[in-house]
């Protein structure tokens, strides 16, 4: 680590910025360090290329990328800021060696070791090909060896699978001899091309050179369009098994399932990031980690122990930008002050949300007599696009920030009341009856909180938790790490019970979910949906009859559960019994698979979105009641609020594509009130007070109703 310079920042965020790790071009790589003395890397966009815009967008697609993956296999980014400043980004400290150090320091690694580091990085690439991105940019100093394995870290230039390759005249962002062909010609590129770049790094892991070389970047590039890989010294059992990764062709080569099914790893083969040199040299480095991150008193260790110590980590390249070790979690109030806290169990009555006077005029456009709902505040730039919601609860309004974790918002102003900044917001959190928020950091513990204050309640450290499904007055429900069920009480904090989940639901479930009468409502990723009994976890029914593979979002109202899809299934909670079923007629199912969108069930009324607008359904029998035809998405949320209902849609104006904010009448379904913004990449809906909160990409608008 090198020390602070001029013009170097001594704070990000919630981070003391310690040291340099690196830099590049593009930025530089700073170590940090929180409230809880946990250690982070934190990735800054240089000051001078912070108004160029492309540089800009690239930066926020690494924290967006990053942030959209689900994997053990990757280094968890822990927060983020991209809007003004200058844009960072905090990721996981990892404390190991990356792929090229171990090599040049060690050698190339044998046949087990290889075939384990093989069957790592081809189930990392499934995880983030099947979060629908591209890494484009696998290569040795981007995968870390760690105690636990390998873990790619770099997110620098992944884009979504339809993206183009980011490669302008001129340009080649990727690493020389490790794009693949596709990349160096500037065409489009699947998931396949991470499929290149890894038997790249396996040829180089296995001899310590690389599959194409030149005397310069143009004739390496050259030959890994036109030339056949340098592969001797690799033996040809394991040259049969990298060769297929290294076709110029890129429908022919497998994918990473396959490559995790033909390396076939010996038993045992898990366990060489545990034993050897290299593994002794990562226990050192995880061990200084550990010894860094330790409380510190100024009688036993002065500061220049502690800087002696990043200084001896660095020069042994255990400093990386993926950043590991654990990230603590630590709670900031606004204002930075403490208070007393009462106990983890003295939880304070729900706070009711305070209610804004209906405006039924809004404001009226001059030129196309339009009406809009009049706009009560904005949080311009603060939240996170990949917010799974948007959650009222009380007198607040919960959603993740741009920062990391989240935050509560007072819905009358806007104004931020308190954050929870290590909160993984990509693990879901959730209202327990309006009187506590909950939410798990990233070891997988549950942490709740009062929501109007940001008060810190109970915990729980063994729910393993991989993403919240739903909450109901008993207890939370969640999906483990290990892919089971889980209950966690309220009362206690205690684990109820962990159930197996049904093998074709196993891995695929999706959250949230809806916990209500004793049920446990949960569709996975192809439509089907899983019902089970919230006190012991067993299987109460399942819908497996879904007409194509879609994602549904079922809604409880009473003892029915209603579910969208290709039709809208209104079923018995309890058993599963078929109520109704209403179907689209056939000018609208017309083989595009638009079908019905989300549910929202009112008193004795089902609102839903189909192609061509809203409809309201009686909820007992199915029946249209009425039908507003609007530019409303079908896969859209409806809120109801006031008088009206809300949902999104889309519409062109002469600046570009816009989103719709628009509502209509619940009582006849005619057209009252609009709004719009330019169109996002994400937007999320929620309603309360008389309010409609509508998230579009990292803001956040409260609208009045009528």
């Amino acid at each position: 680590m090198k020390p602070l310079g001029t013009g170097d920042p001594l704070r990000l965020g919630p981070y003391r910025v310690l040291g340099v790790l690196g830099e590049g071009g593009m930025g530089k790589v700073y170590v940090g360090q929180d409230g809880a003395s946990s250690l982070a890397a934190v990735k800054v966009l240089r000051p001078e290329l912070v108004h160029d815009t492309n540089l800009a967008q690239r930066f926020v697609r690494e924290a967006q990328a990053a942030q959209a993956v689900r994997s053990n296999g990757i280094a968890n980014v822990l927060g983020s800021w991209t809007e003004g400043g200058r844009p960072w980004i905090a990721s996981e400290f990892l404390a190991g060696l990356t792929l090229d150090q171990a090599v040049d320091t060690y050698g190339p690694l044998d046949e087990p070791a290889l075939r384990a580091l093989a069957t790592a990085l081809a189930r990392t690439l499934a995880d983030i090909h099947a979060a629908g991105f591209i890494h484009r940019d696998l290569k040795p100093p981007n995968i870390v060896l760690t105690s636990s394995g390998p873990r790619i870290i770099d997110f620098g230039i992944a884009r979504p699978e339809h993206g183009l390759t980011l490669t302008t005249t001129g340009q080649v962002p990727v690493t020389p001899g490790y794009g693949a062909p596709e990349q160096v010609l500037g065409q489009r590129v699947a998931p396949s091309a991470d499929v290149f770049s890894l038997g790249a790094v396996l040829v180089y892991a296995a001899t310590g050179r690389r599959a194409y070389e030149g005397s310069h970047v143009a004739a390496v590039q050259y030959a890994v369009v036109h030339e056949e890989p340098r592969l001797d010294g690799i033996d040809p059992e394991t040259c049969a098994l990298i060769t297929p990764c290294l076709a110029k062709d890129a429908a022919a080569r497998p994918a990473p399932p396959q490559i995790v099914q033909a390396m076939a790893v010996p038993k045992g083969a898990d366990r060489v990031w545990r034993r050897g040199p290299v593994a002794e040299a990562i226990r050192e480095r995880e061990a200084g980690a550990r010894r860094l991150t330790a409380p510190v008193t100024i009688e036993t260790a002065p500061s220049v122990t502690r800087r002696r110590l990043l200084t001896g980590l660095a020069a042994g390249g255990v400093l990386l930008a993926g950043g590991g070790g654990t990230a603590a979690w630590w709670l900031a109030t606004h204002g930075g002050s403490t208070r007393t806290q009462s106990g983890p169990f003295d939880i304070p009555p729900a706070v009711h949300a305070p209610v804004q006077k209906l405006d039924p005029r809004g404001i009226e456009d001059p030129i196309n007599h339009d009406v809009q709902p009049t706009p009560l505040w904005e949080v311009h730039g603060e939240a996170d696009a990949y917010s799974q919601t948007l959650l009222p609860i009380g007198d607040v309004i919960v959603f993740g920030v741009a920062t990391g974790g989240i935050a509560g918002y007072d819905i009358t102003d806007g104004k931020r009341r308190w954050s929870a900044p290590h909160l993984r917001t990509k693990s879901g959190y959730l209202s327990l009856s309006d009187r506590l928020v909950v939410g798990t950091d990233d070891k997988g513990v549950l942490r709740t909180f009062v929501p109007s204050t940001g008060e810190p309640k109970w915990t729980c450290l063994a729910a393993d938790t991989a993403a919240l499904l739903a909450a109901d007055d008993d207890a939370v429900y969640l999906v483990t790490k290990d892919h089971s069920l889980r209950s966690v009480s309220r009362s206690d904090a205690r684990i109820r019970w962990t159930a197996v989940v049904p093998t074709r639901f196993r891995g695929h479930l999706l959250a949230p979910a809806v916990a209500a009468q004793g049920r446990l409502v949960i569709t996975a990723a192809d439509g089907t949906v899983l019902v089970v009994h919230t006190s012991d976890g067993s299987t109460a029914w399942t819908r497996l009859d879904q007409d194509e593979d879609r994602t549904v979002s079922p809604a409880v109202y009473d003892d029915m559960v209603y579910i969208n899809g290709k039709s809208m299934d209104a079923r018995r909670l309890s058993d599963g019994t078929r109520i109704w079923n209403t179907k689209l007629n056939v000018y609208e199912d017309d083989g595009h698979n638009y079908g019905w969108g989300p549910a929202a069930v009112y008193a004795d009324a089902v609102y839903t979105n189909v192609i061509d607008g809203t409809r309201c359904l009686d909820r007992n029998s199915g029946k249209e009641r009425w039908e507003a035809f609007q530019n409303a998405n079908y896969d859209s949320p409806v809120v109801r609020q006031g008088h009206g209902v809300w949902t999104f849609g889309s519409t062109s104006n002469g600046y570009g594509h816009q989103l719709l904010i628009s509502a209509v009448r619940a009582s006849d379904g005619q057209k009252s009130q609009s709004y719009q913004v330019p169109a996002p990449d994400y937007a999320r809906l929620a309603a309360a007070g008389n309010r409609v909160f509508v998230m579009h990409d990292s803001s956040v608008v409260a609208l009045s109703t009528f």
